[in-house]
């Protein structure tokens, strides 16, 4: 069995844009993928909570698509991924608002993260 380590991938404060770094993290996903064709990837993309709640879900919509996009511009069918944006809602520390955190504690926040929904593609 193929053993794949899927890491999120950041964003900068208020942009859906792919960086240099996510892209090597996005290009990890699409070989595997590529390489098996019937896998299926849920990307969840998240905000930081430092914006109303409202304006992070939209914003965390716009990282979903992008994220998607990045991937279907690259050969990858849509049909096989899902994506959705869950703004706030799933912080990965305690950096809620009115919390003092540092920039890097709040980039955490910022990410899409990849899930094979059917592991069991991979044989």
């Amino acid at each position: 069995m193929l053993m794949v380590n899927i890491n999120p991938i950041y964003f900068d404060l208020d942009k859906s844009n792919i960086r240099e770094d996510a892209a090597i993290e996005i290009e990890k996903v699409i070989r595997v993928m590529k390489e098996y064709p019937e896998i299926h990837i849920d990307l969840g993309s998240h905000t930081d909570s430092r914006a109303p709640e409202q304006y992070n879900l939209r914003l965390s919509e716009r990282r979903a698509k992008s994220s998607r996009d990045w991937m279907i511009a690259r050969g990858i069918s849509p049909e096989r991924i899902t994506a959705t944006g869950y703004g706030e809602k799933q912080l990965v520390n305690e950096c809620s608002d009115n919390e003092d955190c540092t920039e890097a504690e709040h980039q955490l926040n910022r990410r899409t993260e990849f899930v094979i929904v059917n592991p069991e593609a991979i044989k």
